[in-house]
């Protein structure tokens, strides 16, 4: 990764990426669960990311929102947090594997001054287990202590949400979410926990039907507004 800090970031991206898709996986330190994952399914919108870079150079130590499709389709993001420098790099439907795989050229290559994450949701949905969801967690941040200018860089956890669709499995999303928070609060240097679950739930502990959209499982712009009332707080100006 150093060869490539001397280019623009648009070039780097996509010098790095593409190394990383034609190459075999490397699981080693992960779950099972990441063996089960295809990262190269995300390569048009990786090469995407790269383009927007290359026409649109993104802010200069941004603040990252990583992470699967709840991140991507919040496309309000500028809006909803005026004045600071957000960048969503949220990709597909992917998984913590996923955003493990590319985390070099996309969260160290970023060097943002804060990262913002959202997985876990697509791994449970897939089969993983709260413990394996917890032990991504644990590398993503092992990770960002590994490189030196990520190693006082906040990490916030966004909470793995419930949702109508997935609501057999909402006692592994608590329980991920339980261990994570737990980690985090023993950990609270560079890490914050964000309960974006309460506000989802309804007085009978049921997700709220009119903050998700028709599919039942993404939030909504109303679900979005309520996201950003309780995140704005955790941003680092």
């Amino acid at each position: 990764m150093l060869f490539f800090k001397s280019f623009p970031n648009a070039v780097r991206l996509s010098a790095v990426l593409a190394l990383l898709l034609f190459r075999s996986p490397d699981t080693s330190g992960q779950t099972a669960a990441a063996s089960s994952t295809n990262p190269a399914q995300w390569a048009a919108e990786m090469r995407a990311f790269a383009r927007q870079d290359s026409l649109a150079p993104p802010p200069k130590r941004p603040i990252l929102f990583y992470g699967s499709s709840s991140l991507r389709k919040w496309t309000t993001l500028q809006q909803d947090f005026p004045g600071l420098p957000v960048l969503n790099r949220g990709f597909g439907g992917s998984r913590f594997p996923d955003a493990l795989y590319f985390f070099d050229p996309v969260v160290l290559g970023y060097e943002p001054r804060q990262v913002v994450i959202y997985e876990g949701d697509n791994d449970i949905g897939a089969g993983a287990s709260a413990q394996e969801v917890y032990a991504s967690f644990l590398e993503f941040e092992r990770r960002m202590r590994q490189h030196k200018p990520l190693r006082r860089v906040p990490l916030v956890f966004l909470a793995i949400k419930p949702s109508p669709l997935r609501w057999a499995l909402y006692p592994k999303v608590q329980e991920a979410n339980r261990l994570i928070r737990t980690y985090i609060e023993a950990h609270p240097q560079y890490l914050r926990f964000v309960d974006t679950v309460t506000p989802l739930l309804g007085p009978g502990g049921k997700p709220r039907p009119e903050l998700y959209e028709s599919d039942s499982l993404h939030l909504n712009s109303a679900g979005y507004k309520v996201w950003t009332q309780i995140l704005a707080p955790y941003l680092r100006r």
